[in-house]
């Protein structure tokens, strides 16, 4: 494993939370700050040019969104990590980060050392999502009245945990591809959830697979 530092870009259109959370990172060994930037168009200019380990971006920036640098930069590579990092830390803003494919996601009101630990993370599981309130927000969410899955969301869920992708659920259930590719949609919708691991695992954790009962062959 290489000892080089993980280089990282942090992103704030606030110079004293740029300049405080870089001399916080860089009094680490393994940590090394080697860009700043205060808009979206101005990171990912920087991004392109130095192509950093990890990104920490501010949700709210002047130009656009933290999910904007997320979304841009994860279409281009599956190893940079990506931290969206915000004084607005409810659960739609979590799971939207989520969804855009960030590796994690830590308000500002956390200590300092909770974006140190989840810039580590990024550098090593970057598609690997965390987030302190993830779980209480998983739960909020499928706990919801509008959140409940029907019955044939209930079938769909359960040919999906037997690893059937659309077509199959589809000949199964007696639907249309399309149809079944919409069920699992909503599924996704529902559990807050950007793939069918993320949907397995929340549905496991909140109990909704134990709970679905096998239709009938």
């Amino acid at each position: 494993m290489s000892d080089a530092p993980i280089r990282l870009l942090l992103v704030d259109d606030h110079e004293l939370i740029r300049e405080g959370l870089g001399s916080v990172i860089d009094l680490e060994a393994d940590m090394d700050v080697v860009a700043t930037a205060g808009t979206v168009g101005e990171a990912l200019s920087v991004y392109e040019e130095l192509k950093p380990d990890v990104v920490v971006a501010d949700l709210q920036l002047p130009d656009g969104t933290g999910l904007d640098i997320v979304r841009t930069i994860r279409k281009a590579s599956q190893t940079t990590g990506l931290i969206v990092l915000t004084m607005h830390s409810g659960d739609d803003q979590i799971f939207a980060a989520m969804q855009a494919g960030a590796s994690g996601f830590v308000g500002k009101d956390a200590p300092s050392s909770e974006v140190v630990k989840a810039a580590r993370h990024a550098a090593v599981s970057p598609r690997a999502f965390v987030c302190a309130g993830l779980a209480g927000a998983m739960m909020r969410r499928v706990s919801g009245e509008s959140a409940s899955l029907t019955e044939r969301e209930h079938d769909v869920l359960l040919l999906l945990a037997d690893g059937l992708g659309a077509a199959a659920i589809g000949e199964r259930l007696y639907l249309s591809e399309s149809t079944a590719k919409s069920h699992i949609a909503r599924i996704y919708q529902k559990l807050g959830a950007a793939n069918r691991a993320q949907a397995l695992v929340t549905a496991m954790r909140v109990g909704l697979l134990s709970s679905v009962q096998p239709t009938e062959r």
